[in-house]
């Protein structure tokens, strides 16, 4: 069986604006599966739960090894879209693993 990595970050965003910024870091980070050629799978959503545990915006990228998670972050176009990311958010987790 061949392994994998998944890269999987949530955030909370900032309460100014929110759904459209929600809706704007999706697009972004949508158009990066496209762009950065490491990525095997990109999924990306907004909560509909709204519990109090729960972040706004959750992404899950497959990638082929943990060395192609670095290559991902260090992409033009995924530090591009962390620019606009970093300026709306309020927390971040990130968990890397593989499978």
């Amino acid at each position: 069986r061949r392994r994998m990595v998944k890269h999987i970050v949530m955030w909370k965003l900032k309460e100014e604006n929110k759904a459209e910024n929600a809706a704007k870091m999706c697009d972004i980070l949508r158009d990066l599966k496209g762009k950065v050629p490491v990525i095997r799978d990109l999924s990306v959503g907004v909560d509909f739960n709204r519990s109090d545990a729960a972040y706004d915006v959750a992404l899950i990228v497959t990638l082929n090894t943990p060395a192609d998670v670095e290559i991902y972050q260090k992409h033009p176009d995924h530090v591009k879209a962390g620019d606009f990311i970093k300026g709306v958010i309020s927390a971040r987790a990130v968990v890397d693993f593989e499978c």
